[in-house]
């Protein structure tokens, strides 16, 4: 693998399953004393955000250090993007200093691919527009399979909210599917995909509906900076046909899970009491970011030489 762009990119199940096991072996590194391995010694990734992002960017450049790696920050504040310079000539530009990596975030569908076509680095995309976020899919995949793993073959789980503004859900319909998932997408019609051929989904508007049947409900933020029209009359209405209220986990099976990529709305698509619940794994998928995007760095920029 040179990129890693999409969740296509993995060419199936089984290469996903085996970068969830390589992650297992980047967890266990995670829990030692030193929490540092040689294994991209020498080797240089950049991050280049043109969104901000704390909580991704600082996973990857956490990851890239724990390898050993020499990690450069480009910071759009501080750039000569604000004096008018393009993707194209900053990617050269960053390009030219020598780097192997490059993980992009942009507001824009297909950025990080084309950024791909222009350097010989290895580009991984941490976001692009509405299009994808495949490390997140993959950090979701392995919280949710060491909870109901080996194999997640018939998990049901209902992904909630605003699908159709976030490359999450994208990507994470991508893999709960090539995982064997079961799929519900929950949520007002106009914050659903306009168009859903192709997509391994049923689809449900009501919440109460769905969640005493499922196995995981992942609750997706209300992307206000995404939403430029009224999708719906109020945050308080929403909160109260969508939101994950106690009352509604209390009707849900004892053994759902709850999931959400974070940064958290709460009280708005969740509430507190249930993100900081025994059955919320909100904080198992940060903290299970680094490890992840270890494995996804060393398979990039490390293959053929030693984990540990």
């Amino acid at each position: 693998m040179k990129h890693l762009l999409s969740v296509d990119d993995f060419a199936d199940r089984p290469a996903i399953e085996a970068m969830l096991d390589l992650t297992e072996r980047f967890v266990a590194v995670s829990r030692r004393e030193i929490r540092k391995v040689p294994a991209l010694r020498g080797r240089t990734v950049v991050s280049l955000f043109f969104e901000e992002s704390t909580r991704t960017r600082l996973s990857f450049e956490t990851a890239a250090k724990r390898l050993s790696a020499d990690v450069m920050t480009f910071s759009v504040a501080s750039s000569s993007v604000k004096k008018g310079e393009s993707l194209l000539d900053t990617v050269r530009t960053i390009e030219a200093m020598g780097v192997d990596a490059v993980v992009v975030r942009h507001s824009a569908a297909g950025a990080a691919a084309r950024v791909a076509s222009w350097t010989g680095a290895s580009v991984v995309n941490a976001g692009d527009g509405r299009h994808e976020h495949p490390t997140q899919a993959l950090l979701d995949a392995y919280t949710l399979r060491s909870h109901r793993g080996p194999s997640l073959d018939g998990c049901r789980v209902a992904i909630v909210g605003d699908v159709r503004n976030s490359r999450v859900a994208r990507s994470d319909v991508k893999m709960f599917h090539a995982l064997g998932c079961e799929i519900t997408l929950v949520g007002p019609p106009t914050l659903l995909p306009e168009r859903l051929g192709g997509w391994p989904v049923t689809v449900a508007h009501d919440l109460d509906e769905v969640c005493g049947e499922v196995d995981v409900l992942y609750m997706l933020r209300i992307q206000r900076e995404r939403i430029d029209q009224a999708c719906f009359p109020s945050l308080r209405e929403y909160a109260s046909r969508w939101g994950l209220t106690p009352a509604r986990m209390a009707r849900c099976k004892p053994d759902t899970l709850v999931m959400h990529p974070g940064p958290m709305n709460r009280g708005i698509e969740i509430a507190a009491e249930v993100a900081d619940s025994a059955r919320s794994l909100v904080a198992e998928q940060v903290a299970n970011g680094v490890a992840v995007r270890m494995a996804v760095l060393w398979t990039l920029l490390g293959a053929g030489g030693t984990v540990v």
